[in-house]
């Protein structure tokens, strides 16, 4: 069963009303609904696309004068309907100097190698540096096996990443 915050559910019923306040695992009689204006009519849950102050999977600070995210626990397709938000915020600035620290996840697979390539893509584009911070072998792996590290190639620590010259930008 899939879970949600409650802050990022609302559930539809079928006239278009909207549960705004009940607990994901009991269903909510009529009386708690309510009608959000501006929303779709249909479909079973609305998952909006707003980030809390914070992500559980992404931590986002300065350090040397880059923007660093830091990757946490599991990488998976619903991890990154909480980061994308995140994640374009910090690589959509102009003249942006980023490094994707991974060395703290537990599990990647498609969803984050997306990731990694949308803020490559975007950092970019503003004419910025990206850097990747990885050191876990089967993420080292897929890495390879992709070939994102002909693009974006991984480096074994912080200080090499943020000590490194602007020269990422030559890999596009």
């Amino acid at each position: 069963m899939l879970k949600f915050p409650l802050t990022r559910v609302t559930c539809r019923v079928r006239d278009g009303g909207a549960v705004s306040s009940c607990a994901t695992s009991a269903l909510c009689s009529r009386n708690d609904v309510t009608l959000v204006p501006g929303d779709p009519v249909g479909g079973d849950v609305v998952v909006r696309n707003k980030p809390g102050p914070h992500s559980p999977h992404l931590r986002v600070h300065q350090e040397r004068g880059h923007t660093v995210l830091e990757f946490h626990g599991e990488i998976d397709i619903l991890a990154a309907l909480d980061i994308i938000p995140v994640l374009d915020a910090a690589t959509g600035l102009p003249g942006a100097r980023v490094v994707l620290d991974l060395r703290h996840i537990e599990f990647f697979d498609c969803s984050g190698l997306r990731l990694l390539y949308r803020a490559r893509r975007r950092v970019l584009a503003q004419s910025g540096t990206v850097h990747l911070v990885c050191t876990h072998p089967l993420t080292l792996r897929i890495l390879r096996v992709t070939e994102l590290t002909k693009v974006m190639p991984p480096l074994s620590s912080m200080d090499e990443a943020l000590g490194r010259p602007e020269a990422a930008s030559e890999y596009s």
